[in-house]
Formats: C-alpha cells, sequence, structure tokens
C-alpha cells in the first residue's frame, strides 16, 4: 500500500483538488421569461402539427425552479401532439428540453386537456 501523499499529480483524476472550479454556480434561474427559445420552439412545434392553429396557446409558469410551459390546443388535434403511445409528445418534451438548455432552464412541457 502506498501513502495518499505519494506521487500527487495536479490535475489527475485520481487526487483531490481544493481549488475545483464549480461551473453549476453560473447557471441561469428559472425564471419564465428567460425560456424565450423553449416557448417559441414549443408554439412552432404545436402550430405546425395543429390542424386549427389558432387554437394553440402556451402558458408559462414557473414550479419547483423548472420553467413549465403548458400546451393547450382544440380537443381535434389532441391526437396528433400526443401520437402514439405519446411517442410525438415525448419528441416534443425532449426538443422543448434542448431548447430550454440553450437559454440556460430547465424547461418541461405539460398538455393541458
Amino acid at each position: 500500500m502506498s501513502d495518499v501523499h505519494d506521487d500527487y499529480v495536479e490535475g489527475d483524476v485520481n487526487t483531490i483538488d481544493d481549488d475545483i472550479d464549480d461551473d453549476f454556480d453560473d447557471e441561469v434561474s428559472a425564471t419564465p421569461a428567460a425560456a424565450v427559445t423553449a416557448q417559441a420552439a414549443l408554439e412552432f412545434i404545436a402550430t405546425s402539427l395543429a390542424d386549427d392553429p389558432s387554437a394553440v396557446s402556451v402558458e408559462v409558469s414557473e414550479r419547483q425552479g423548472k420553467v413549465v410551459l403548458s400546451l393547450q390546443v382544440s380537443p381535434e388535434d389532441m391526437g396528433r401532439v400526443i401520437g402514439r403511445r405519446g411517442r410525438t409528445a415525448q419528441a416534443i418534451r425532449s426538443l422543448v428540453a434542448a431548447a430550454g438548455a440553450r437559454d440556460g432552464v430547465n424547461a418541461t412541457v405539460d398538455i393541458v386537456d
């Protein structure tokens, strides 16, 4: 067995450095105003899928440190937005989460019926 201080190399993955920078301190807070890209992406996708684009509405709120985008469409378009076994809805959630990450927020989508 070797001593803990033997062969110490600064920056080595097997050693602990005291001056590690935390990248998590620079995150943008989850405010509804910060999710501009996520909201625009959701509105574009939903209006593209819907037969009645005028019935599409997106409401932005904050819940437990996340930005929640509530999507409401006409009842006739609900099946198109959700898709078979929820695959379309899951794809929409993934795209909106990626768009929210671009703004530095954790964005989720709720489909309101």
